[in-house]
């Protein structure tokens, strides 16, 4: 439920954006080497486990559409077999946008792994600014609840690892095809 939660948190905090963005052990069968790339294709869930190694390096990644902004499809997001983890993709290179329509296929996009930091700063604003909207009650406490166990799990996580930033990582897409089973 947790992992859940941060989903749908890293989701709204994208979505917004659509008007104008744990570990895993790598299987297998989440890897293919690509030739005419020569990246890795990664499922959605194992590309977590290695991310921080492939910054602003070519990646291949194959997953589930779960949502595209259907103002200006200029993302989408991903999810593998596990639906552990989320990973947006940017219209970028040859993709013009995504339609609504592939919400459910399978892709796999070639593109370059980016990463956005969170700063203690935002993450503390972000914070501030759940608990205010809790003692308002413009959201409901649930909800609350939910975003404040996600900002603590970021702390945790930048605990755990020493950082002063939590990593959002996030594909700048070149290229998609729909993956068929």
């Amino acid at each position: 439920m947790k992992q859940l939660t941060f989903i749908l948190v890293a989701f709204a905090f994208f979505a917004a954006s659509c008007n104008n963005a744990g570990q895993t052990q790598k299987s297998s069968e989440s890897k293919e080497t690509v030739a005419e790339t020569g990246a890795i294709v990664f499922d959605a869930d194992s590309l977590y486990a290695v991310a921080e190694s492939l910054i602003d390096e070519p990646v291949a990644i194959k997953g589930y559409v779960t949502h595209t902004c259907e103002h200006s499809g200029k993302r989408c997001f991903l999810t593998g077999e596990g639906q552990k983890y989320s990973i947006r993709v940017e219209a970028k290179g040859d993709i013009g946008s995504f339609d609504k329509e592939l919400v459910g296929s399978q892709l796999k996009v070639n593109g370059i792994l980016r990463e956005r930091r969170l700063t203690e700063v935002e993450i503390a604003d972000m914070e501030s600014s759940v608990n205010e909207k809790l003692t308002k009650e413009e959201a409901s406490a649930e909800t609350c609840e939910a975003e404040l166990a996600n900002i603590n799990e970021m702390k945790d996580w930048m605990k755990a690892r020493g950082k002063d930033y939590y990593s959002i990582y996030y594909v700048d897409g070149l290229n998609y095809e729909k993956v068929h089973n």
